[in-house]
Formats: structure tokens, sequence, C-alpha cells
């Protein structure tokens, strides 16, 4: 990575526009394809510069930022993470005043407006700062796909696939062994890819946060896949997913990121207990964990991120501050920022309902 550039003097009058870019949350493959998307757009239209903040707001705070050209950009479409780096750092923690720091950097920066890419906390900073007349536009990242305002978020196909390809691997070993695979994914609040990937890679049971469990229920759905002569399963849980009250203990986090959220995971490692001893059945978990954030994205989610990249560079240069671009349907939209903040994308009960047909 570049070192960052230092801090440049204020924007004499009809100076090139600058744009400021970040990434903020977790990584999730696709991100560059945007930023790549951002810096060709502008340069094609003329007029543009563009500074990349480091590592999520923490580089707005910290004044550090490279700047970015296309040169720099260049071969970066197929990479996973971000070339300038991410963190979940929240500019309000501890009664901080956020506003007033971000317009310090963005003025010696000579920052016309800010382009942030990512999730519900670093669009939620986004919208704060909307708030406070600071110009805009959003980009949705969740490898979750849990955001409002968008059908779909880029880096979830990837992540989908990911989890797919070892749900597979997973079902040559269980047969051997005649055991119970249990496969964790990611999915805080929706189970978004428990249920495409459940569903992809052929799954008997799929566990999702929209409903919370029995493990008894668990268990006997697995009992009588074993008493109709099939001696191995797998179940696929998303991180989020919690049992029913007063039906299974499982850890109490007490780890919380900036934005208050409990760190995930270790439902999976519950799951393989419980079911392994209420069964009989000989039972293991494999946690994905963030091998699903990592690598090359696929096809989709290129051509995604760089539609995405490039609708909201257009936003930029037409002054439609507040927005947050998303897909609907094929096309590429606007939508307030405030709108698709709203309330999380939760997962489709038609789509769990068709996933539930082939459990068995």
């Amino acid at each position: 990575m570049a070192p960052a550039s230092p801090p440049g003097s204020a924007k004499p009058a009809g100076a090139l526009s600058r744009v400021g870019l970040l990434t903020g949350g977790g990584d999730c493959p696709g991100l560059n394809a945007v930023i790549r998307a951002v810096v060709r757009r502008g340069l094609a239209a003329g007029g543009y510069e563009f500074v990349g903040f480091l590592h999520g707001w923490a580089g707005v705070l910290e004044n550090r930022a490279i700047e970015l050209t296309r040169e720099s950009t260049a071969g970066i479409l197929p990479r996973g993470g971000t070339i300038l780096g991410t963190s979940r750092t929240n500019p309000y923690a501890d009664g901080n005043d956020g506003t007033a720091a971000v317009r310090r950097t963005l003025e010696e920066r000579g920052v016309d407006a800010l382009i942030p890419i990512g999730g519900e906390d670093t669009l939620g900073v986004a919208l704060r700062l909307h708030r406070d007349g600071v110009p805009i536009v959003g980009v949705p990242k969740t490898i979750d796909n849990d955001l409002g305002g968008t059908d779909v978020t880029f880096g979830f196909q990837t992540a989908v696939q990911i989890a797919t390809d070892a749900i597979d691997r997973l079902h040559t070993t269980a047969e051997s062994h005649n055991r119970v695979m249990v496969v964790e994914v990611m999915g805080r609040h929706a189970g978004w890819i428990a249920t495409h990937a459940g569903l992809a890679g052929g799954a008997d049971a799929i566990l999702v946060p929209e409903r919370p469990f029995d493990i008894e229920a668990v268990v006997a759905h697995l009992r009588r896949r074993h008493a109709s002569g099939r001696s191995f399963s797998i179940v696929v849980v998303a991180e989020g997913a919690v049992p029913q009250e007063g039906t299974l203990q499982t850890r109490e986090d007490t780890e919380t990121d900036a934005f208050g959220h409990p760190r995930l995971g270790g439902i999976g490692v519950t799951l393989e207990g419980e079911i392994e001893r209420r069964t009989g059945y000989e039972s293991r978990v494999t946690i994905l964990g963030h091998v699903q954030r990592g690598g090359t994205p696929v096809a989709f989610d290129r051509v995604l991120a760089t539609r995405f990249g490039v609708a909201a560079m257009n936003a930029v240069a037409g002054g439609r501050f507040g927005k947050m671009v998303g897909l609907h349907a094929t096309n590429i939209v606007e939508v307030a920022l405030e709108d698709a903040l709203r309330e999380p994308k939760l997962l489709d009960p038609e789509l769990y309902e068709t996933a539930e047909l082939f459990f068995g």
C-alpha cells in the first residue's frame, strides 16, 4: 500500500473537485471493484480528483489518506479485501464529536464530497454526517445481505459460493464416517447466507436468526433421518441463530465492538456437542468464519460492485447527496440513506419455506 499522502491546502476557486472514499466495517469481496469504478467514472467525466482514507472512519479522524489515480487503481478488480484497509471505528463513540473531526479533515484535504462504502454502522455514521450538512453518497456493503434499500449487496454471492463449496466437500466426509456435520456460516441478524448455501448444498437442516430453533425438534429430525436409513446429516447454522427461550444454554457474549455489537461465533460448537450428547451420533463442526470474506469475488459481485461505484459517482456529480445506491430487480437506483437504514432486510420467509421442502 502506498504511504499516506500529506494533508493538502484549502482548494482555490475553480480547482478540480475532490472526492473522498473509505471502506468501513468488515472486508468484503468487491470493495476494490467499487473503488476502481468510482475513480474511472470520475476521470472519464473529467474535473475530479480522488482521495482514499485509510482504514475506514479511522483514516478520516486521523487524517490519513492516499491519492487514488488510474494507475493506483489499475489491476484491483479481481482482488479481495480493500486497498484502503478498513476498521470498525465509530467517530461518535464515547460521546466524541465526530462531525467536527470529519469536517476538519475534509477541509484540510480539500474534499468536496465523501463516498463511504459499508454496512449499517458505516452508513449510519454517513447518515448522521449528512444530517449535519456533509455531502455524502453511500455504497451498501454487507456480506450478510441484510441491508435495506437494495435487493442484493456485493460480496454476498461470493460468500454463498464459498459456503456451498464447503458443504459439498463436507458431504463426502460426513457420508464416509456416518457423521452429523454442523456448518456455521456468517449471518448476525439474517439467515441469507445460511439459507442460500444450505439450499444450494443440499443441507438437511438450516437454522437462522429469524427463527429461534428448538433443539429437541432438530434432534428428532436427525433421528428420523437415521431411522430411515440415511446415516449422515448436514446442519447449516447462521452465527446469529438462537435457540427458543429456555430450551438450550448458549455462551454469553461480553465482548463488543465500537458500535456495541457482540462478537458472535460459537453456536456451531454448542450444536455439535448437544447433537452428539442427545443422539449418540458422532458430530463435527466446521466454522467457516472469515474465509467467507476472503479471496477473489465471483463475477456477479464484480459486476454489481462496478455498477454501484459508477452510480455513486454519478450521484456525486449530480449533487444528489444523502443517497445510497442500490439494486432493485436489475436496475441500479438511488434511495435515501434514512430509508435504507430504517430496518434490516431479513430473510424472505418463502425462500426458507422452499428450503424446508428438502429437509429430510
